[in-house]
């Protein structure tokens, strides 16, 4: 077959130099047919192209092959058979080629039935409220000045387009459950429906066809939102191809080039604010007429109405070191030191994290990700330096302990004097029972009155404790006495003296009605 490159040469040679095809073919060392051949032809490339491809040894067995090769791609996967065990079944049945060839005529068979139909898809039209999509991205942007892999959680309501789109650090389910509360907290409402791929935190086993084991918290979020959750089949991303679109979409609009934020909250803020903007800018793919925004807006009625936050928190257990802390995810937390020695029940949420026990939070803190790192919350450690007050010196809980104005001066006074330990973990003590705030102000009294002792401080706060005096009622003019009532013992002594005294009964009734003469004058 003749190249493109000789093509060129002879073509050169003959219509450009003037060379004869004699000397051509002695030069390029061809055949004069092929000279004359692309000399008349005009053609500047020849390919060859076999019309009919000999099988004389699978020719008489190709509909027997194309039934066993179909009725096997039928079976589930565990079923179904090899091609040797194929090409073994067929040669019982009398076939006497080889096995390359039926191998290669599989092939070929495979990719033909793939082919035919994998550019085609059947165009999906929904309902308002009927469905929407999740998905999961990761993106690149900096936060803090750090640049940062964020997963981006994807919401798109399948009726009207409408996007939304959150960061969070991890793709763990407590994420799972933030994002779909954040997302129909935006919409204002559910869809009956919600179309996902196959995530572990939703899925725990994949049956035949679309049957799901589905996670037990993930079905408990979908009926506090009552959505029923639909799994795509597996490797099958067009069965939710309007967020997989929107997946791309929304990176070039959104992360290109990489967006600075401060923190995740300041991120999530400025992404729903785009979210907005891209709605009100953007037509409808099937009304152009109209902007995703009014489409989204009639669409609004036939959500599910807002169930209110799902408690969207994954729970493992824990174990509480003599150190009063717990681990979780690389990082360590503070709890009450009453929970020393015994298992807690960790909450984690997106935001933050809650230790439970006996039905009780002994702690509670903003989450922290990344590895390494200890939060502590000093109030958990109050109960042990009752025990041990020097430990208030150099306990790491306490080295980064922001204390109020007033609390910071007493502290920085009593450790200038013996016992001061003592006395500021009395007063640390009492925040536990009257609040911060309670102990700052009793403080702040003692020091204007030039003293800072724990005695003052505390007898401040059980004053503070005590109730108010009753108020001072008004009374009204027409209750008011004409003669206001006066203080006389002297009326009394008359009781005494009445002349009727011999008769106690008798004598102490005219006592009373004559004190009762007096009182109305």
């Amino acid at each position: 077959m003749l190249i493109v490159e000789t093509v060129a040469k002879i073509r050169r040679a003959y219509f450009a130099q003037g060379k004869s095809i004699k000397q051509i073919v002695r030069e390029l060392r061809v055949s004069r047919n092929t000279v004359r051949k692309v000399v008349r032809s005009g053609a500047t490339e020849f390919t060859y192209d076999r019309t009919t491809q000999p099988r004389p040894k699978i020719d008489p067995w190709r509909s027997e092959l194309d039934e066993m090769l179909a009725e096997n791609v039928r079976r589930p996967k565990r079923e179904r058979l090899t091609l040797i065990r194929i090409y073994e079944e067929l040669r019982n049945r009398g076939y006497g080629g080889s096995y390359d060839a039926v191998r290669r005529y599989a092939a070929r068979w495979s990719k033909a039935t793939q082919e035919a139909s994998a550019n085609a898809y059947v165009p999906l039209s929904f309902d308002p409220g009927e469905a929407f999509q999740f998905d999961w991205s990761h993106e690149v942007v900096l936060i803090d000045g750090v640049t940062t892999t964020i997963k981006v959680a994807h919401v798109r309501l399948c009726y009207s387009r409408m996007p939304f789109v959150r960061a969070y650090p991890r793709e763990t389910q407590e994420m799972v459950f933030d994002a779909h509360d954040k997302a129909f907290a935006f919409f204002g409402g559910a869809c009956a429906r919600g179309i996902y791929d196959n995530m572990k935190t939703a899925v725990d086993t994949i049956f035949v066809g679309k049957d799901r084991a589905y996670n037990r918290r993930f079905q408990q979020m979908c009926g506090h939102y009552l959505v029923d959750p639909v799994a795509c089949t597996p490797a099958s991303g067009w069965e939710k191809g309007q967020v997989e679109n929107q997946v791309g979409v929304l990176r070039r609009r959104f992360f290109v080039p990489r967006p600075k934020f401060k923190s995740y909250a300041e991120l999530n803020a400025w992404l729903e604010d785009r979210c907005r903007s891209y709605a009100k800018a953007n037509r409808h793919p099937d009304t152009p007429e109209k902007v995703i925004w009014n489409v989204f807006e009639a669409e609004r009625p036939s959500l599910v109405p807002y169930a209110g936050p799902f408690d969207g928190f994954h729970a493992v257990p824990a174990s509480v070191s003599k150190t009063c802390l717990v681990r979780f995810d690389k990082n360590r937390y503070s709890v009450d030191a009453r929970a020393v020695g015994r298992p807690v029940e960790i909450r984690a949420y997106a935001d933050r994290l809650e230790c439970w026990q006996d039905g009780q939070i002994v702690g509670c803190h903003q989450r922290v990700f990344g590895s390494g790192k200890t939060v502590y919350n000093p109030l958990h450690y109050i109960p042990v330096l009752a025990r041990k007050p020097g430990a208030l010196r150099n306990g790491a809980p306490f080295k980064e302990w922001d204390l109020p104005p007033a609390l910071r001066r007493v502290r920085h006074r009593l450790e200038r004097q013996p016992g001061g330990d003592r006395q500021m973990v009395d007063i640390l003590g009492a925040v536990l029972t009257d609040g911060i705030e309670a102990v700052e102000t009793a403080c702040a009294e003692a020091l204007s009155e030039g003293v800072h002792s724990a005695g003052v401080v505390l007898n401040i706060l059980a004053r503070h404790r005590e109730p108010p005096p009753p108020l001072t009622i008004a009374t009204p003019d027409a209750l008011q006495l004409n003669c206001e009532r006066v203080a006389n013992c002297d009326r009394y002594d008359n009781l005494r003296r009445s002349k009727n005294g011999a008769h106690a009964g008798h004598g102490c009734h005219g006592a009373v009605e004559a004190l009762r003469h007096e009182d109305s004058l």
